[in-house]
């Protein structure tokens, strides 16, 4: 296995769920290639055609305030547009559109990235459904067990936001 130019973990703090779907923000693969977010999205709409709507999407203002509020920033330096966001398609077509070596040697750490989250969620699944399994075979007294066990493999509860909105 190739050396990481880049570490796993670092890459998986740069994806995010949007719409039921993990992807990663422009400035991030920007700043992954060792582009400008400018520059990323002028070659991208240069291939318009290869970025259909379910590889890369332009966020709406409450998802990006939404994701702004998880990542816990204040701004994201003043940008003027909404940013777009690419899926694991989208950024596996990144590959042809920024045509260094190095944009490629970055494209093959992100899909190892997202395959790995995959197998993780894909195991995170598999240890439900054997849970559950075995709780039906064995009787009462090991109810206690399984629901110690099942509160640490449980989805985290949803973020609740404090504060004031405006109103539009």
């Amino acid at each position: 296995m190739s050396k990481e130019i880049i570490p796993q973990e670092f890459i998986a703090s740069k994806i995010y769920i949007v719409r039921g779907q993990k992807v990663m923000l422009d400035s991030d693969l920007a700043s992954l290639y060792g582009v400008t977010t400018k520059n990323l999205n002028k070659a991208v709409s240069r291939n318009l055609d290869s970025f259909p709507p379910d590889f890369m999407y332009k966020l709406k203002a409450s998802e990006q305030e939404n994701l702004r509020f998880q990542i816990g920033t204040s701004r994201w330096g003043g940008r003027r547009y909404l940013p777009y966001v690419f899926t694991h398609n989208g950024v596996s077509m990144l590959s042809s559109v920024l045509k260094s070596k190095g944009a490629r040697q970055v494209n093959i750490q992100i899909m190892r990235t997202f395959t790995k989250l995959k197998e993780l969620l894909d195991t995170h699944t598999d240890l439900r459904r054997k849970l559950e399994e075995m709780e039906k075979k064995y009787d009462h007294q090991f109810k206690v067990v399984f629901d110690a066990i099942k509160s640490l493999i449980a989805d985290p509860p949803p973020v609740k936001k404090i504060g004031f909105t405006a109103r539009k």
